[in-house]
């Protein structure tokens, strides 16, 4: 792989994390108008249309993408990130992008700490003292005399520990299943277990907001497909640290349109949280 193939996959991956950050701006938008049930759902169908489309098109086409070793884990995946979204977009809704993303951020060291007992992976003292500077700067972001701590702060906390969990079952899958397979039963499973539970929440929407719900969708396919070709030109490893410049996106939207604000212990503990995981990341990476 060339050099000029890991440029073009770190900026596939900013460009990934800006527009999911926009997303994200959307979503909470949305989700403080109408049910949040009904707009992760309407984001589904488009996102299931999607995954068919792309399916379709490659070699095989939906035959091979629904072929799985593991079909009930692949359904289940998709469910759990279709529960994850509805509880992230809560979060926005209660606390703001800027705490919500700062608690989210610990989600790499929950798969590094889970991944022992789920896919009995070898995690050495190095990854576990990142851990746990990790989880002291949530307890830094989430101290009572901040402001931030309330029942609601549990919210990113319980999206964080079921992406990991999601995340942990995607590498599990991956020992049988191609990528494209698991995107399948992302968008498909994700789709019908969204549409089971939105259904119930139906509001009528306006016209503008029918709109920004379309931006939504749109933006929810893009970065996707931004997502997928990073993967494709460069190795995980090298563009998987700048994921986390979807806490600066999102957090920099929340500050601008939504008027949020940036507290000091917040500022001190995401930046302990990403550099305990870019710390992992760095070891899982001399491991391999």
């Amino acid at each position: 792989m060339t050099e000029q193939n890991t440029r073009l996959g770190i900026l596939l991956m900013v460009a990934t994390t800006f527009v999911f950050a926009m997303q994200d701006g959307l979503s909470r938008h949305l989700a403080t108008e109408y049910n949040v049930m009904m707009v992760v759902m309407l984001r589904y169908w488009f996102f299931a249309a999607f995954v068919i489309a792309v399916a379709a098109r490659q070699p095989g086409g939906l035959r091979r993408a629904t072929r799985s070793g593991h079909p009930l884990v692949q359904c289940f995946r998709g469910a759990l990130l279709v529960v994850e979204i509805n509880v992230m977009v809560l979060a926005f809704v209660f606390l703001g992008l800027v705490e919500s993303h700062a608690v989210f951020a610990c989600y790499p060291l929950l798969v590094a700490a889970l991944s022992g007992p789920v896919l009995g992976e070898k995690v050495g003292w190095r990854r576990w003292v990142a851990i746990g500077v990790g989880f002291v700067g949530v307890i830094v972001i989430l101290q009572p005399s901040g402001g931030v701590f309330s029942p609601y702060a549990a919210i990113p906390l319980l999206a964080a520990l079921m992406f990991s969990l999601y995340a942990l079952l995607t590498r599990y899958v991956a020992r049988t299943d191609t990528a494209a397979t698991s995107f399948f039963y992302t968008g498909t499973a994700g789709a019908f277990v969204a549409t089971a539970i939105g259904l119930w929440f139906w509001e009528p929407m306006t016209a503008p907001d029918w709109g920004w719900m379309s931006l939504l969708c749109l933006t929810g396919a893009l970065g996707h497909w931004f997502m997928i070709r990073a993967y494709e030109v460069a190795e995980a490893s090298a563009v998987q640290p700048f994921a986390y410049l979807q806490l600066v996106f999102a957090s920099t939207l929340g500050l601008i349109v939504f008027n949020e604000t940036l507290r000091i212990n917040v500022v001190i503990g995401a930046a302990m949280i990403v550099a305990a995981g870019l710390f992992t990341l760095w070891r899982a990476r001399v491991k391999s």
